[in-house]
């Protein structure tokens, strides 16, 4: 049962067969469409998801209507609003189906009580956001001051697999530049 989440929890700690259960048994499975939505800007999260099978995003509009994707999530990645799910204040993301998926939910009291029984959980976390952490600051300094060629290489060298599953478009907006700039770099990368 869950063997993308399982492989994942496995590759950062160990887990005896019984907290295997009792990770699991905190979960809730949802099936979703292409365009469905996981979670809409103004609600509060109620539960972070794990992706088990298939490809969401989330992203923010801003006044003028504009997209600005924050984050995408495939298969063994985990996506939500953390700010809205850890504070319950109304979240400011939308997250959006690009692929019929299968997520795996989990609700803030199922977390804490992980967290707090299963120390193989709290390690896995911590390690989770670490590396979140880490990805958020390079995200960053890539968009402070690095040329357009550069971010492109370097999200080519971390998510080779990601022009085969989402528009351009999305991944533009998730760059900072326009779809137009992508194109291009991508046919002078090409040639």
């Amino acid at each position: 049962m869950y063997p993308v989440l399982l492989h994942e929890l496995h590759k950062k700690v160990t887990l005896s067969a019984e907290q295997e259960a009792a990770i699991v048994s905190q979960f809730v499975p949802k099936k979703l469409k292409k365009r469905q939505f996981l979670h809409q800007e103004g609600d509060v999260t109620q539960r972070m998801s794990f992706v088990e099978k298939g490809a969401v995003y989330s992203y923010s509009t801003d006044t003028h209507g504009a997209q600005h994707v924050v984050q995408f999530g495939f298969e063994g990645w985990w996506i939500g609003d953390l700010y809205s799910f850890f504070t319950q204040k109304p979240s400011r993301l939308n997250i959006e189906v690009l692929e019929s998926c299968e997520v795996l939910t989990l609700t803030l009291e199922s977390h804490e009580l992980l967290l707090k029984t299963i120390p193989p959980y709290e390690t896995y976390m911590r390690l989770l956001y670490q590396n979140a952490y880490v990805a958020l600051l390079n995200r960053v300094e890539n968009s402070l001051g690095l040329p357009a060629e550069e971010i492109y290489s370097r999200f080519m060298e971390q998510y080779p697999f990601i022009f085969s599953r989402v528009p351009l478009h999305l991944i533009a907006s998730y760059m900072g530049i326009t779809p137009v700039t992508l194109s291009r770099i991508r046919k002078q990368a090409a040639s």
